[in-house]
């Protein structure tokens, strides 16, 4: 399995990024080759958290560039921040 990891920093709004993502990229992670699972996680002080796993590293990869389109198109006024991107191999998992 592959993980991509994306922390975005300075959210202006999270519920409502929350709902555009669960609303419009979700059903876009779905889509993907080898989709295991996906979290938006609200870590406070402005900051979230997205992580999507997925059973090969090209599906990890294509998530990468799935989330900065659908960042750019939907959710560039909640998300100023370029976020600090993240992937590679599952080592452990339960």
């Amino acid at each position: 399995m592959y993980a991509a990891v994306r922390r975005y920093e300075g959210v202006t709004d999270p519920a409502e990024a929350g709902r555009r993502v669960n609303e419009g990229f979700l059903p876009l992670m779905r889509q993907v080759s080898g989709f295991v699972a996906y979290y938006w996680v609200d870590a406070g002080d402005g900051v979230m958290v997205s992580t999507s796993v997925f059973h090969d590293r090209a599906g990890a990869a294509e998530s990468v560039s799935k989330a900065a389109d659908f960042v750019r198109d939907n959710l560039a006024s909640l998300l100023p921040n370029p976020p600090q991107v993240m992937a590679g191999e599952v080592l452990a998992s339960s």
